[in-house]
């Protein structure tokens, strides 16, 4: 259970990404240093920061540009991506669309989930059957965003080997049959800024994300730099401060 604590860990796991898959990892005295500090991290914390965690800082700041870009084409221009039931309900959401505790949430967003194919999931998957829809301005939108999903998806793996190994178990224990065929979602987040929101007609609520705790095993997190979002409420199994568009 987490605890009061004063600033958020920062870990460098380049030792757990460098030997995650070396079956002698858990002799190797600097992948244990990172399992004890991930331990600490989750059952003090709830979060951390992470270094060393092997996504090049290239692509990182390209995705973070080509967002910006993104989100500063006009409105008319974005809806041509539009979220919809059709689209297995992937796509963009305008500013308040987003509903948190019945609250709209003052952000814009790409929502993007692991492709599914008909009858993937049976019955149960059928609402959010479909491919993800990418804007074709900016060009390389499409790229470079599954590229660093594809970063962002083997990084998890790494940190949930690490979680594992904390937790006492084997390094795979939430692979195979049990969590393998893992699912993934990336919110690409747009918050305008508060001059945007505050003005004559702006509504009552300027909360970018209502209080909540995300769904799933582990998130990361990615924000611009210099600036100070994120608020902790309550606890998650493990939040992960790296990048959120």
């Amino acid at each position: 259970m987490a605890t009061d604590f004063k600033s958020i860990p920062i870990i460098d796991i380049s030792p757990l990404v460098a030997k995650c898959d070396d079956p002698e990892r858990v002799q190797d005295p600097d992948v244990l240093e990172v399992v004890g500090q991930l331990d600490q991290a989750c059952r003090e914390a709830g979060f951390f920061y992470v270094k060393g965690h092997g996504i090049p800082d290239s692509l990182i700041k390209d995705v973070k540009n080509v967002t910006r870009k993104f989100f500063d084409l006009p409105y008319e221009e974005k809806l041509k991506i539009k979220l919809s039931a059709a689209a297995g309900y992937r796509g963009y959401q305008r500013i308040g669309e987003n509903i948190t505790n019945g609250i709209p949430d003052m952000h814009e967003a790409i929502d993007c989930y692991r492709e599914v194919t008909p009858g993937m999931y049976g019955t149960l998957g059928k609402i959010i059957e479909g491919v993800n829809q990418w804007p074709h301005d900016p060009p390389y939108f499409k790229v470079l965003m599954e590229e660093y999903i594809s970063f962002c998806a083997d990084l998890s793996r790494k940190i949930m080997r690490g979680i594992a190994l904390a937790l006492g178990g084997s390094a795979d224990e939430f692979e195979g049959e049990r969590a393998g065929d893992a699912f993934w979602v990336l919110r690409v987040i747009g918050y305008p800024g508060v001059s945007s929101t505050n003005g004559q007609n702006a509504p009552e609520n300027d909360i970018g994300c209502g209080a909540h705790t995300d769904y799933g095993l582990v998130t990361l997190v990615n924000q611009d730099d210099g600036i100070t979002a994120l608020q902790h409420a309550r606890p998650s199994l493990l939040k992960r401060r790296k990048k959120k568009s």
